[in-house]
């Protein structure tokens, strides 16, 4: 605004002022943009989610609404770009996670957590789902922000004190690193395969 009333109290030409304060109301108007696009929240977010074989996993994320994209891979382990095989000893640290990009407009984290993701899954056993047993089968969320953490934490506490299930969680809560995706044969497994494994489904 200061540079808007020295433009008018230096009365130059009224053809320059008029162009001069044009450009300077465009600037201000770009600026003004930039900061509300900085302050604007995420057009989407991100979820990293363990809960057993990924097959089953992805198969039921993939189909809920807000739902923009899955991918499947490899979380929480110490060796880098991990391979099926590598992770498939359960020596590696990793766990079969799905990547969930989201629509937060349309589907909250925190819905994500309590309404899908911890009834998709048995969170109760410890290294394992249904027939898989290994750490890689582990029941684990890996956060991408302290925001997450939060909402994870409280989600967790809601959910074991509900009394759905008869066993404490055993599910981690931790810092996600980096994702490596699994191997093309793994994305939309059951995709590709309806009659394939599972051991994944929805409870009330």
């Amino acid at each position: 605004m200061r540079l808007l009333w020295l433009v008018v109290s230096m009365r130059p030409h009224p053809l320059v002022r008029y162009r001069t304060l044009a450009a300077l109301c465009a600037l201000l108007a770009g600026l003004a943009n930039l900061r509300a696009a900085a302050e604007a929240p995420p057009a989407t977010e991100t979820a990293i989610l363990a809960g057993g074989c990924f097959w089953g996993m992805e198969e039921l994320l993939r189909k809920i609404p807000g739902v923009v994209s899955t991918d499947v891979g490899y979380e929480g382990g110490q060796t880098a770009h991990p391979t099926y095989d590598d992770v498939h000893t359960g020596t590696t640290g990793h766990a079969e996670a799905v990547r969930v990009v989201f629509d937060p407009k349309t589907l909250s984290y925190e819905d994500l957590l309590e309404k899908w993701y911890f009834r998709m899954h048995d969170p109760t056993t410890k290294d394992r789902q249904g027939n898989d047993v290994g750490t890689q089968y582990r029941s684990a969320i890996f956060v991408t922000s302290e925001t997450q953490r939060q909402i994870a934490e409280r989600v967790k506490q809601r959910v074991d004190a509900s009394g759905k299930w008869s066993a404490p969680l055993t599910t981690e809560i931790v810092t996600a690193g980096p994702f490596t995706p699994a191997e093309e044969y793994h994305q939309k497994y059951l995709q590709k395969h309806p009659d394939g494994y599972t051991c994944h489904y929805m409870r009330n």
